[in-house]
């Protein structure tokens, strides 16, 4: 076996130099990866994988399992992301989920990592954020019934509860809410229910909280406002968020940890963050008094105690993460200009 760098606090750099800094670091698999990899038997699809995650999440998988065939799935609008997923060794395949008999077509692998969906900018076509949220999961619950599917879900199928309860567990039904997006989502479970008992099909449905990278997710958008002088709102005055390649990490092992009928999943820190503790903190890095607007409420609280017992605690702490962005915003250095609008609470992004 080759000698392969897993990801350790001895090896966090002080900053990101640039985007393949930052993007090298990321897809760093753990010892724990590693071992789940290399002991896991057969190649690796992901569908999906020219989003955000998905295309640090292939180059771990192949860092981490280089004798296993990876393969990246996804439309491909973005031709940069499928050069570097081939640069990397991934395979690269062009498909349109929503083409039943092109799903049906793709190589069958026993391993599955669904990260394919719609969320923002869908007003005036939720005929089709649906069907990429519950057809298109059907095709791809049919083409690998024989395969472990790994699907990516969110935290939005919950209901809004009190942070100083300990959060929603798995336990807790998902929700119709407002807005036609986390009804979606509801429905993708589902449909990936529905079949994995059908077909017994082993799978996991992750409930994952908000990535952090330096150029999206929640501590990006705070450090933006106090960096701006922009108003902070507080009415989600607390939020669970997850340094990405902590999240990359697990969401590979699960494929070692499927059962079936597939059942969910809260990946994510084991404890909530302060909204105004990130902003405070995102201040004094800048010099800047931050400014609020609002009161602290009700906010997507989630206990990700089962997957802190399965998989462990995430490696990367939150004062660590928040170093990094400020680093990052400070320097103005590039960023995706996709806010994850964990502030909006009428459910319509």
């Amino acid at each position: 076996m080759p000698d392969i760098p897993v990801l350790h606090p001895d090896m966090f750099p002080k900053h990101f130099t640039d985007l393949d800094h930052l993007e090298d670091f990321m897809s760093t698999p753990t010892a724990e990866t590693l071992a789940d990899l290399q002991d896991l038997d057969g190649d690796v699809a992901i569908l999906g994988v020219a989003g955000k995650m998905g295309v640090t999440l292939a180059r771990l998988i192949k860092k981490a399992a280089p004798h296993k065939r990876v393969i990246g799935v996804a439309r491909f609008s973005d031709a940069a992301a499928r050069e570097r997923l081939e640069a990397w060794g991934v395979e690269t395949i062009a498909c349109d989920l929503l083409d039943r008999e092109a799903v049906l077509a793709l190589p069958k692998v026993p391993n599955v990592i669904y990260m394919a969906g719609l969320k923002f900018d869908t007003g005036g076509r939720e005929d089709f954020l649906w069907a990429m949220n519950t057809l298109a999961p059907a095709h791809v619950a049919e083409g690998y019934a024989g395969s472990r599917i790994v699907a990516l879900s969110t935290i939005h199928v919950y209901p809004w509860s009190n942070p100083l309860h300990g959060g929603v567990t798995e336990a807790t039904p998902p929700t119709a809410r407002p807005g036609e997006y986390a009804n979606s989502v509801v429905g993708r479970e589902r449909i990936f229910q529905y079949f994995s008992r059908r077909h017994s099909t082993p799978g996991r449905l992750v409930r994952f909280v908000y990535a952090v990278d330096m150029r999206y997710g929640v501590l990006q958008e705070i450090a933006r406002w106090v960096l701006d002088c922009a108003e902070i709102p507080l009415e989600t005055g607390a939020v669970n968020i997850m340094w990405q390649g902590d999240a990359i990490n697990q969401f590979a092992r699960l494929l070692r940890h499927c059962e079936a009928p597939a059942g969910p999943i809260n990946i994510g820190n084991p404890e909530l963050t302060s909204v105004r503790r990130i902003a405070t903190a995102f201040g004094e890095a800048f010099g800047v008094e931050p400014r609020f607007t609002g009161a602290e409420t009700d906010c997507l609280a989630v206990n990700c105690d089962k997957a802190a017992e399965l998989l462990g605690n995430p490696i990367v702490p939150l004062n660590t993460m928040i170093n990094w962005v400020a680093a990052w915003t400070k320097a103005n250095k590039p960023v995706h200009g996709k806010p994850s609008k964990f502030e909006v609470r009428t459910g319509r992004f």
